[in-house]
């Protein structure tokens, strides 16, 4: 809405537009990177491919740093076959086919079971037992369509201790009960031993495994590539004094603050937004981007530069 015509709205309206507009930038957009569309595209063949499997079906792993765009690439993937799936009329309307959950610390086989219950909105009475909850969720979840399940968080799954190696195969049996893709995602997933000894060998046959890495920055395709994800996320701003192209002139600045990494890019440019509105600005500046604080993370992995040699007096 131009400034003048927000200026003619009573005090009323002109405070839920602009609560609107913090809304809005709080959100922004999800930029359709090249992860997301490799994730996207592979998943949606994982689903194709065993839609008419009745064991052993093949899934996928997504891995790599901290704030690379695993989770959004999964839940993308998500949103994305379900709306297609939908519009195709391949699901019924009281389908549930697609279901998210994250790994809880230390997770038991039995947590991982009341996650999924929790999801799905399944009542669970206290006394249920391990085996009770995981046979309610694979009934519901087979009765319902489900087709893809979305698991986040693998990290905090650890086989080689007991615990983990039995949520591990958890996971396992509900992928042989639910006829469901299984998608998995954690940083760095092969620290947690997921891929050694001979339950390892049996997730290494049936999962293909994505790393996710931060965007690099050396050659002229691959500022390209940056320039245009920035350009996406300038482009969706709703700012009435922000100058075009003033984010784009700082890509180089950006990739060297954020490291690369898209979940801080996303960050930095949404937090300085909600700034240039609660100010009274309504303009992102390379002063306004050098006041927010970013993630630890991002610190660790940014390149540090040489000091300046300390002359001597005399």
């Amino acid at each position: 809405m131009p400034p003048a015509a927000l200026q003619r709205l009573d005090p009323a309206q002109r405070a839920a537009r602009e609560r609107e507009r913090e809304e809005y930038h709080a959100r922004l957009v999800i930029v359709r990177t090249p992860t997301i569309q490799h994730v996207t595209t592979i998943g949606r063949k994982r689903i194709l491919l065993n839609r008419h499997q009745q064991s052993a079906r093949r899934g996928l792993i997504v891995t790599g740093a901290a704030g690379t765009g695993k989770t959004t690439a999964i839940t993308q993937l998500g949103k994305n076959y379900e709306l297609l799936a939908r519009r195709r009329g391949e699901v019924a309307r009281q389908a549930l086919p697609v279901v998210y959950v994250t790994v809880p610390p230390a997770a038991t086989p039995k947590m991982l079971a009341v996650e999924l219950a929790r999801f799905i909105g399944l009542p669970l009475p206290s006394r249920f037992s391990q085996v009770e909850i995981t046979n309610r969720v694979c009934d519901l979840l087979c009765s319902r369509g489900c087709r893809l399940v979305l698991i986040d968080e693998l990290h905090n799954l650890d086989i080689r201790t007991k615990v983990g190696a039995e949520a591990s195969d958890q996971i396992k049996y509900l992928s042989e009960r639910i006829p469901a893709t299984f998608i998995l995602a954690g940083v760095d997933v092969e620290g947690t031993g997921l891929f050694t000894g001979r339950r390892g060998g049996q997730i290494a046959s049936r999962y293909t495994e994505i790393t996710t890495r931060p965007f690099p920055h050396r050659t002229n395709r691959d500022k390209e590539a940056w320039q245009s994800l920035v350009s996406t996320l300038e482009g969706a701003l709703r700012l009435h004094a922000h100058r075009p192209d003033t984010l784009l002139k700082l890509s180089a600045y950006l990739h060297e603050r954020t490291a690369g990494m898209i979940g801080s890019l996303s960050h930095l440019v949404r937090e300085a937004a909600l700034d240039a509105i609660l100010d009274g600005t309504e303009k992102i500046t390379r002063i306004g981007l050098d006041t927010v604080e970013l993630d630890r993370g991002v610190k660790q992995a940014r390149p540090r530069r040489p000091s300046s040699p300390v002359r001597k007096a005399g």
